[in-house]
């Protein structure tokens, strides 16, 4: 069974890795917040991996340049407009 300083020790551990990568979120992020960061990732990878670029070039019938160009266009706005925030009363 784990101790108090083992659960304090998780807590700390988990909270660095969410100060030190971005992605990883928070107990307070919503849920285009993630798939913005999720979709962001995704793109930042077919852009650096030169393969994968390659691959969905070939698919889209495109050159390279212009895939990467378009993959880093829709890094912009992965999930258009954010939602409208409520206001609370």
């Amino acid at each position: 069974m784990a101790s108090l300083a083992d659960r304090f020790n998780i807590n700390a551990q988990l909270e660095h890795l969410q100060a030190k990568y971005v992605g990883t979120g928070h107990a307070d992020i919503n849920r285009f917040e993630w798939n913005v960061n999720i979709k962001r990732d995704t793109y930042a990878s077919l852009v650096g991996h030169h393969s994968l670029s390659a691959y969905h070039a070939i698919a889209e019938n495109e050159s390279i340049g212009r895939t990467k160009y378009s993959f880093l266009q829709n890094m912009l706005l992965p999930c258009g407009l954010p939602p409208e925030k409520e206001e609370e009363a």
